[in-house]
């Protein structure tokens, strides 16, 4: 006789609390990064961050496996796979940036956190980071993360940086705040170009 698979318990109070956190009624109580806009034009905004913490894995190969091998491992942290078997709060988006000829994905954390209190992932592969202030160049855009529609924008994005003689530095970072059944035209995807300081 085949027997079920056993699924952990903080998985399927994770996987539960991902639908909540990520359906779309429910979406604006979800917590986003803090930044405040200096400049924008159309969908273009120039940002500057507030000083932040990230958790992040390196996932090697195609950028949409990447990016969900990346999730699964992060998700695991927070849904209760860290050394207090404590839950850290679903937030947005899910970012995923080229590093080292593979991808950065990374969670931001909840701003209640500090690198003292954050709990320690048990899984080594997850770095946690504190990232300061920065400034970034960002376009916002609906639509699916397929390859065509990330590099229409990040053309536009580029376009934009040079004709207003925008210094930037390192790869583009992509954002995305909506999980895979929310209806495309209700997404929020970001491309991401950081500002080099002056």
């Amino acid at each position: 006789m085949m027997r079920h698979a056993r699924i952990a318990p903080y998985m399927l109070l994770g996987i539960s609390t991902l639908i909540l956190a990520w359906s779309p009624p429910v979406m604006s109580t979800t917590q986003t990064p803090a930044y405040a806009v200096i400049a924008a034009q159309g969908n273009i905004e120039i940002r500057r961050y507030a000083p932040m913490i990230v958790a992040q894995v390196q996932v090697q190969g195609p950028r949409k496996e990447a990016i969900n091998a990346g999730f699964r491992t992060l998700a695991d942290y927070i849904f209760g796979n860290n050394a207090l078997q404590a839950k850290v709060a679903m937030t947005a988006p899910v970012q995923q940036q080229p590093s080292d000829g593979g991808w950065a994905v990374s969670f931001v954390m909840p701003r209640a956190y500090t690198m003292d209190t954050l709990p320690r992932p048990n899984t080594p592969d997850i770095a946690l980071e504190a990232v300061p202030e920065t400034t970034w160049a960002v376009i916002r855009f609906s639509g699916t993360h397929s390859d065509e529609n990330l590099g229409t924008h990040e053309a536009e994005l580029r376009q934009h940086i040079e004709s207003q003689g925008i210094g930037t530095t390192g790869p583009p970072k992509y954002a995305f705040y909506n999980p895979p059944w929310v209806l495309p035209w209700m997404r929020r995807n970001e491309i991401m170009m950081e500002v080099a300081a002056e």
